[in-house]
């Protein structure tokens, strides 16, 4: 018994690691609602040199933190072909923060220039994200969206003018000069994911 019981959850982590998109893998599309109501999908970048996806929320206190950053990074690379796209997976069944409602409210009051979508359909298993904020830098490579970084946006949330690392940033700029992104991954800090 104890056999088939090992078995089984080898098989089972080993199916959770095969669905997290890895540096170098092919973007996992989706189709998600956002703030104003229309579906939006990542293949409606392709027009765009790559593209800043961060899974995030309104109620954790990281999410907050970043949230000014997440504008500013927005303001900075979305002409340079680089958008952010925020994904909230969060169930508002265990923070009513994080409801739709309330998230067209915190867009509206932090100035979101970004589409701010509902991951119900657990998007962000499928990317691998587990805190918010996780963010994935995508990259376009031959008309699809490679992931070439994964982790956090910089090396301090608590304090932003102490930040020594910009990692989301540095990796744009590694893009745009053709080198290597590097770190490609490092570890994400925030509130665990809580899907629905």
């Amino acid at each position: 018994m104890k056999n088939i019981l090992s078995v089984i959850v080898i098989m089972c982590i080993s199916l959770v690691s095969q669905a997290q998109t890895e540096i170098g893998e092919k973007a996992p599309n989706f189709t998600l609602k956002n703030i104003d109501g229309k579906m939006v999908s990542l293949t409606d970048y392709k027009s765009q040199k790559g593209v800043i996806i961060v899974f995030t929320c309104n109620h954790c206190p990281y999410s907050k933190l970043y949230e000014d950053r997440i504008v500013s990074l927005n303001a900075k690379y979305e002409k340079e072909g680089f958008p952010v796209i925020a994904i909230n997976s969060n169930n508002p069944k265990d923070y009513e923060e994080d409801s739709y409602e309330n998230m067209i409210i915190r867009a509206k009051e932090k100035g979101f220039t970004f589409p701010y979508l509902v991951d119900d359909k657990g998007i962000y298993k499928k990317y691998g994200a587990s805190k918010t904020p996780h963010v994935y830098l995508l990259e376009k490579k031959n008309n699809s969206f490679e992931v070439v970084y994964i982790g956090a946006i910089d090396d301090n949330a608590r304090a932003p003018k102490e930040v020594k690392e910009k990692y989301i940033e540095n990796a744009i700029q590694a893009i745009k000069k053709g080198d290597k992104v590097n770190p490609s991954v490092t570890k994400a800090i925030g509130c665990s994911i809580k899907p629905y």
